[in-house]
């Protein structure tokens, strides 16, 4: 299998058949899902619990773009999934299930979803994790530091059982700024004024730093 061939094609009907908001996260799980329906894989179930955890991991990085591929300094340790990035999601934390693979990048430029999920997905180890069959769920996030670069994307999947992981204690996601993570009905790239997470803007890549983990695989 040539390792690029599955992002030379988009199924454009699953695409337009996906509800999105103004949302680049949304907009990267229709353009992930759409990958692994053309890869004969099913489409994942977008859980806001698992996409506002996704955001709450990009920010512990503390914008260090240099930190993501490299040393493990900034990496947050699992425990953090339980202990923070639940609660301050407002998840169950009784409710979390394995992640069972993460995709982290950060750029110096603003690009659209379906080049930026392109990158991340970087060697066969990579697309093991993206068309496993036992993963369920997906939750993607993004965010630029005090709403500028560098630009920081987040995929996590995980094998729980949809409706009844990462679930929401109140039943709607509580919403965090700056940034965006899907799943969550939120029109992202308008909320805060102007942002660059509107659909007009397209930069050409200068710097790109992409990791992908998979665990229990």
């Amino acid at each position: 299998m040539a390792l690029l061939s599955p992002f030379l094609f988009l199924s454009v009907s699953a695409l337009t058949q996906t509800k999105l908001t103004d949302n680049p996260a949304d907009e990267l799980v229709a353009v992930l899902n759409a990958n692994r329906t053309a890869h004969k894989s099913s489409s994942l179930a977008d859980n806001p619990g698992l996409a506002c955890i996704a955001l709450q991991y990009i920010k512990a990085y503390q914008g260090d773009c240099e930190a993501v591929g490299g040393s493990d300094a900034k990496k947050p340790p699992d425990s953090e999934f339980a202990q923070t990035f639940a609660p301050y999601c407002g998840v169950d934390a009784s409710t979390l299930s394995p992640i069972t693979g993460r995709f982290l990048g950060c750029q110096s430029k603003y690009v659209q979803p379906s080049e930026v999920f392109s990158m991340l997905i970087k060697n066969e180890k990579s697309l093991e994790i993206l068309y496993n069959k036992n993963q369920t769920e997906i939750g993607a996030a993004v965010t630029g530091i005090d709403g500028g670069a560098p630009y920081f994307w987040c995929v996590l999947l995980s094998n729980g059982k949809h409706n009844s992981s990462f679930v929401l204690e109140d039943g709607v996601a509580k919403i965090s700024r700056p940034g965006c993570f899907s799943g969550a009905n939120d029109d992202c790239s308008g909320a805060d004024g102007p942002s660059p997470f509107g659909h007009k803007w397209v930069y050409a890549i200068t710097a790109f730093i992409a990791v992908g983990y998979a665990f229990g695989l």
